[in-house]
């Protein structure tokens, strides 16, 4: 019997696709993209087009295991869930009945669905009392950012990017990673759009783009304000708007009028043509739109940099058309009713520390004290790979190799955090349990029905945590909650469950020009140039560079930014055969400039290193990369590395200017033949 079932792709992109699922005889045989949802229109991904490719992988965790080898080694034994659950509880009420704050949940983007994300296992952890955990490790310096200017993680419609006249694409590789954005800005292209793309990398969506502007890692901000220079000096600006819908622009303007494009320029890396040329393109092409991705906000200042950029569609007035203004992320429209889902109140007044995700690796290894609380004796990871994807990984090992680490990890594979467990508990993926997604890249609420039953003896994370917290003898009815009850409380009264069960996916009413009148989701309604707390924003410079570290950098003089291979997302679909076949192997981008003068050749082994350690992988001499940056394509899994190492051996665990957010793009190194 053959069936198709509606569902979402569950994975952090923007695009949260909808999906129809090919089941016959209980087996899901074909994934498809939903060809009547608008932002999916019939296509998928490589990665998720290859779904059934993972669920039914050959090395599925498919039982409860218990390590039985050294942690790391991934030597494990069968055991079943009553022993697990029993073994599992019982170590955790011993270490909370000392502190429960020594217990760490560690969790991220795994999944982004609203029921098996952040729901049960939010409110075990509130009852517990655990330590809470601080989710910063992708986006947070630029969503935080984001609300300081416009009220919320708040945009533009997707669709409407069709009808630009100029679309800049900031720090997105959308080719390889926001495909359906890709596709209306294709449209707009084709009726005669110019598009402009801005990234260190000349990425697969440069090679598409009218220009390429290749600027230095982290100067973002620096050319945001010398285009602002040129806005002012041309008086290419939207007088009336500025004045009725901002506040603070006499500040900034100020501020910007240091920023001569010779100056930008110098700082950027780039010519003083270029800053010219895009100030003008932005300022007298209506209607104008800039796709901005979170890559360049991974900087120290990258909270900075995204409040500027975010300031030019006010400038110009951009916003009075549909198809003008910045989208960053969506998720700010969606009415999540948060606290139904994850239930603070559990907490019954009781404040736990919270601990950075991006430090996880000072964390782990830091001895209980005044400042810190107690020692971390407890870590449970679901939805994340923090070995392979938190930065200084060398550090990360360490803390998840201490044998006085009690770790468990719920996993569909045996990764490189899960080889540290002493417990891997098997999940289900998506195809096989229920949820309802928001999305960051458009504004269609989705749901997504189980298409087969779980395979081997894999459960929810919903499941999971509800038995979980049985053993702990919680009886708050809140624990019983199915699924589906779960789901209705999502959206509240907003978005009605039965509708997206009926039609599978439910668009928001929102203006179609959201921010023509104004009316951001600020206190006053307007743009906050100058925000409450922040004040104007400026250019921060990186921790890592020739400018603001000479002598570092006359140790390492090559920056590096890590943008993900285009076949991976983060660390998932690393082990999938056919995707892993086409990357090849792990890579370092380099310039043939730089190269040459290091004696390097294409396909070589080199050592990519600096102070905090060494990876050695392939180099691909390749002007892909520009003078002076290479490019350290991720996330592969350690153990797949030829020395059991990945790039995130050299990046730092210094944070953000906004957000405390990691600054993974933010990091020297040298490179050398191996």
């Amino acid at each position: 019997m053959k069936t198709l079932v509606r569902a979402a792709c569950p994975h952090d992109c923007p695009d949260t696709c909808a999906i129809r699922v090919t089941v016959e005889d209980g087996r899901a045989v074909r994934v498809q993209g939903d060809p009547d949802h608008p932002p999916t229109h019939g296509a998928l991904c490589t990665k998720v087009s290859r779904y059934p490719e993972r669920t039914y992988h050959a090395e599925r965790v498919l039982f409860p295991l218990r390590r039985v080898g050294p942690k790391g080694s991934g030597q494990f034994e069968r055991v079943g869930w009553d022993e697990a659950l029993s073994d599992i509880a019982g170590r955790l009420a011993t270490i909370a009945a000392r502190d429960s704050q020594a217990i760490l949940p560690y969790s991220y983007a795994g999944t982004m669905g609203l029921v098996q994300g952040e729901s049960m296992a939010a409110r075990f952890f509130h009852k517990l009392g655990a330590s809470l955990l601080d989710r910063t490790i992708c986006a947070n310096a630029g969503g935080e950012a984001l609300a300081a200017t416009y009220g919320g993680k708040v945009g533009m419609h997707l669709e409407n990017f069709a009808h630009s006249r100029l679309i800049v694409i900031w720090g997105s590789n959308s080719i390889a990673s926001n495909l359906h954005f890709w596709t209306f800005a294709q449209a707009a292209k084709r009726a005669g759009a110019r598009l402009v793309c801005i990234d260190p990398r000349r990425t697969e969506t440069a090679d598409k783009c009218h220009q390429h502007i290749a600027l230095l890692p982290g100067t973002d901000g620096a050319l945001a304000l010398g285009v602002m220079r040129e806005l002012v000096v041309n008086d290419w600006l939207d007088h009336d708007y500025i004045a009725r819908r901002t506040e603070g622009w006499e500040a900034l303007r100020d501020k910007a009028m240091a920023w001569t494009p010779e100056r930008t320029a110098g700082v950027c890396g780039i010519t003083a043509d270029e800053v010219r040329g895009l100030a003008r393109d932005w300022g007298t092409t209506k209607p104008a739109a800039i796709r901005l991705n979170y890559g360049m906000q991974r900087v120290r200042g990258g909270g900075n940099a995204v409040r500027l950029i975010a300031a030019l569609p006010c400038l110009t007035g951009a916003w009075g058309h549909a198809a003008g203004g910045l989208l960053l992320s969506s998720s700010g429209w969606f009415p999540v009713n948060k606290a139904g889902l994850q239930r603070p109140d559990l907490l019954a007044g009781r404040k736990p520390r919270t601990i950075n995700m991006s430090t996880i690796g000072d964390d782990l290894l830091r001895d209980g004290s005044a400042a810190f609380g107690p020692k971390v004796e407890a870590v449970v990871v679901y939805n994340s790979n923090p070995v392979a994807v938190a930065p200084e990984s060398p550090k990360v090992v360490r803390g998840f190799a201490r044998e006085d680490l009690f770790t468990v990890v719920l996993e569909h594979f045996l990764t490189d955090t899960a080889d540290h467990a002493d417990y891997v508990l098997p999940a289900t993926t998506q195809l096989e349990h229920f949820d309802v997604h928001l999305s960051y890249g458009h504004t269609y609420a989705l749901v997504n029905e189980r298409a087969i039953e779980p395979l081997g003896e894999a459960l929810s994370n919903t499941e999971i945590f509800r038995r979980l917290a049985a053993r702990m003898g919680y009886t708050d009815a809140c624990f019983a909650d199915t699924d589906e009850q779960i789901a209705a409380v999502a959206f509240g009264d907003h978005i009605g469950l039965e509708q997206l069960r009926r039609d599978g996916w439910v668009k928001l009413p929102l203006p179609d020009a959201p921010f023509a009148e104004g009316r951001f989701l600020t206190p006053s309604g307007k743009c906050q140039l100058d925000a409450p707390g922040l004040g104007v924003p400026d250019y921060v410079p990186n921790y890592e560079s020739a400018a603001s570290a000479p002598e570092l950098a006359a140790r390492y003089p090559l920056a590096m930014i890590s943008p993900p291979a285009r076949h991976f997302l983060n660390s998932t679909f690393v082990n999938v055969t056919s995707l892993r076949s086409v990357e090849g192997q792990p890579l370092v981008e380099i310039h043939p400039s730089d190269a040459a003068t290091r004696g390097i050749a294409d396909g070589a082994m080199v050592r990519v290193f600096n102070d905090r350690g060494e990876y050695r992988c392939a180099a691909s001499v390749s002007e892909r990369a520009r003078p002076g940056v290479v490019n350290g394509l991720g996330i592969w899994w350690r153990k797949l590395g030829p020395d059991g190492t990945n790039v995130n051996e050299l990046t730092h665990q210094r944070l953000t200017d906004i957000g405390r957010a990691p600054s993974f793009y933010d990091c020297l190194v040298e490179v050398a033949a191996a």
